[in-house]
């Protein structure tokens, strides 16, 4: 296909609480499939929620209980690839027959260590892939660990050469180096970032990679919290995360959004040709990549 209906789905999660947002999950899913979307990108973290304004009672130097039992609530409602959340979300894949990009806090069943992923289902439901965040940034850090080169892989799918960086890991010029190395079509960009400089970001990354770029974020609010954490949010302002999403063009142009304060199903069909036609005069891994004076390789890892 030279052309793909893609859904960028800016919603609200049922805050540290994995089945009601999985079944949200579901629901969106449903949603976007009776739009005609083939390709659903859901935010950073929207599995169980991005745990924005709370500090674990962590100061440096101390980890309190009152942040140890948080902590346990955020690591049981995270997700384990393959296990029954995942399994419920790639029927609901299956049955809508779309291609979805899931932002999750991963939970790791042998180490213990949760991260900030994304996973890739098929149309047939099959998770073909997975992207751990290299680098939580500030706070997150006390959260989740660091993923290595080995899930900096992008996806050969039916629509386009699909991968993606998470929040931050957007501003490393290496990172993204790598993902264009690989000759990625379709760059999504969920995130937790909803200031008016995140979109500069994203037109850059458009006019740099030729590529298209997709940035997904949720809307959440303070009342959207659960009321045994309202107390600790009860400083931060009424909209918490206000959005932002949007769609650039493989030229820096956009597409759609960013929209901000409401909870909404952003679709825009993508034109692979217009990847080809905008490397007529700009390509990072082609006519502009001077090999004879620049050398880029990455360390992949270990598989994951």
């Amino acid at each position: 296909m030279k052309k793909v209906k893609a859904g960028i789905v800016q919603a609200t999660p049922v805050i540290f609480d994995i089945q009601h947002t999985v079944d949200k999950v579901i629901s969106l899913i449903k949603e976007g499939a009776q739009r005609g979307c083939k390709l659903l990108i859901f935010p950073e973290s929207f599995i169980p929620g991005y745990p924005r304004g709370l500090s674990f009672d962590t100061v440096v130097g101390r980890r309190g209980k009152a942040g140890r039992e948080l902590w346990q609530l955020f690591y049981e409602n995270s997700i384990e690839v393959g296990d029954q959340y995942c399994q419920q979300i790639s029927i609901a894949v299956k049955e809508a027959d779309v291609f979805v990009v899931l932002g999750v806090t991963e939970k790791d069943p042998i180490n213990g260590t949760l991260y900030c992923s994304i996973l890739f289902f098929d149309e047939t439901g099959t998770i073909i892939g997975k992207h751990r965040k290299l680098k939580p940034t500030g706070t997150e850090r006390i959260l989740w660990g660091e993923g290595d080169g080995s899930t900096l892989k992008v996806l050969d799918t039916s629509f386009g050469i699909l991968g993606g960086l998470i929040c931050w890991e957007n501003l490393m010029p290496l990172a993204r180096m790598t993902l264009y190395q690989q000759g990625v079509q379709i760059y999504v960009a969920p995130t937790a970032d909803s200031r008016d400089t995140w979109l500069s970001t994203l037109i850059h990354i458009a006019c740099e990679g030729r590529c298209y770029v997709i940035g997904c974020n949720q809307f959440v609010t303070k009342s959207d919290y659960p009321d045994h954490l309202q107390k600790e949010i009860e400083t931060e302002p009424d909209i918490m995360c206000r959005g932002g999403s949007a769609v650039i063009s493989p030229l820096g142009e956009v597409l759609a959004g960013p929209v901000y304060d409401e909870e909404t199903i952003i679709t825009v069909e993508l034109d692979l040709d217009e990847v080809s036609k905008s490397k007529f005069d700009f390509d990072v891994i082609g006519h502009y990549a001077r090999e004879d004076v620049f050398d880029f390789s990455w360390r992949k890892g270990t598989d994951i």
